[in-house]
């Protein structure tokens, strides 16, 4: 088995890995590191949390630590995200495993004042991470230039057309020098997409980790038919559980995810929301007590989905499954992070039939029907063709075993699910 030391890394960033506990690459890791060592450009497809931070982050560090100091000169490095929170995790990475190098990081994101990070670039950092948004007022106002930059990530390429920011992405490439080296990162590679890296790239070394459109295996993936005017019961109940340590619950509205949150809060289940009309400073609070545990459970939209990375997620629960497929890929990679075990529970009402329908075409999975809990709706599992009485009702538990069984209210849908941490691997967090 690879292990990090048989990579050509400078020493402080190998011992920066081993203070971290980490030995093994993951699979992305193994492939692209020697890559990027090795100057190529880079264009590589894998799910979310697989470690494509430390993918980058590692030989860029080491590229930059090899060359004669810069220091005062400006940024020979850019890593643009498309969310806030995306950007301060890789902000992090680069902090952790550059800690003992002479390196200084800056990150650039919209909804905090634009005075600090003007502070910053005027120290001339070697490393800029930053959202499209916010570089282009930056740049528009003069305070940054990327004529020296020498190494160009495009993180979560996927995401940024989703959100509508490939032609600043093609704006912001174009102030950078075309002698560069290019590391392309995508969970997906839609046509949009392809074409994108298609103008950024020379010759890349193309590497996939992972089927498109799949799920990590380590993902128990369910799907529980109810009326809609149950689900907050539902819900409820589920969270009770006491195998459910640390939850993520996604709705498609910023209003939903306010509602169930100040709800669940008032049943004693401490929660929070996140959401895109949330301020930054509100968002990383939020994210700050989830990850600490000061609350169990975090309720969240799409728009923010890649950005919530906290280790030990043992439950996604989509009270409303995403009317895009593809949403429903990027919640469920929020569990299960770097080999850990996690589950994947969809309540699905008469209305989201279709939506779960196009879920199981993209994944080429059907979902495990569990219909043995008081609120299961047969009319909504007969419209699927998952009639309760029939050997598709299945319960998700018993460490990962699926089993038949009868359908009854009294069982609990939840017991007997562990939870596992997976040790020497570097989580996407990192």
């Amino acid at each position: 088995m690879q292990k990090f030391d048989s990579f050509p890394l400078h020493p402080s960033i190998l011992a920066a890995l081993k203070d971290e506990g980490y030995e093994t690459p993951t699979p992305i890791q193994q492939k692209a590191i020697p890559q990027a060592l090795f100057g190529e450009d880079v264009l590589g497809t894998a799910q979310t949390g697989t470690g494509k931070t430390a993918a980058f982050a590692l030989p860029i560090l080491h590229l930059l630590s090899e060359e004669r100091p810069h220091s005062g000169k400006g940024a020979r490095a850019l890593v643009l995200t498309p969310t806030r929170e995306l950007a301060l995790q890789v902000e992090r990475s680069f902090k952790t495993y550059g800690r003992e190098l002479k390196l200084s990081t800056a990150v650039l994101v919209g909804g905090v004042p634009v005075k600090p990070q003007v502070t910053q670039l005027r120290k001339r950092p070697d490393i800029l991470v930053a959202t499209p948004g916010r570089l282009l007022d930056l740049i528009d106002q003069g305070e940054v230039r990327l004529t020296r930059i020498r190494k160009f990530v495009l993180d979560e390429a996927d995401r940024m057309l989703d959100m509508g920011f490939i032609r600043d992405v093609r704006k912001i490439a174009s102030f950078v020098p075309k002698e560069r080296q290019t590391l392309f990162f995508s969970a997906t590679m839609p046509p949009e997409v392809e074409k994108l890296a298609n103008t950024l790239l020379t010759e890349p070394s193309r590497i996939e980790v992972a089927p498109q459109s799949t799920v990590a295996d380590n993902i128990t993936q369910s799907v529980m038919f109810v009326e809609k005017s149950n689900k907050r019961a539902l819900l409820t109940k589920m969270l009770r559980e006491p195998d459910v340590v640390r939850a993520l619950v996604f709705t498609r509205t910023k209003h939903r995810a306010n509602r169930i949150s100040r709800q669940l809060s008032e049943r004693g289940i401490l929660s929070d929301a996140i959401h895109g009309n949330k301020t930054q400073k509100a968002r990383q609070q939020a994210l700050s007590k989830f990850d600490r545990g000061s609350v169990k459970v975090l309720v969240a939209t799409d728009i923010v989905a890649r950005g919530i990375d906290v280790d030990g997620i043992t439950h996604v629960i989509n009270y409303e499954l995403p009317n895009d497929p593809e949403s429903y890929v990027h919640r469920i990679g929020r569990t299960a992070r770097a080999g850990a075990a996690g589950q994947a529970l969809s309540l699905c009402d008469i209305d989201e039939i279709e939506y779960l329908a196009e879920i199981e075409k993209l994944t080429k999975l059907k979902l495990t029907t569990i219909g043995d809990h008081e609120f299961h709706c047969e009319r909504t599992a007969g419209r699927y063709g998952r009639k309760g009485h029939s050997s598709e009702v299945r319960n998700g538990h018993s460490n990962g075993v699926t089993k038949k069984v009868r359908k009854t209210s009294g069982r609990k849908w939840g017991r007997g699910r562990r939870r596992s941490e997976a040790k020497g691997t570097v989580r996407e967090r990192r």
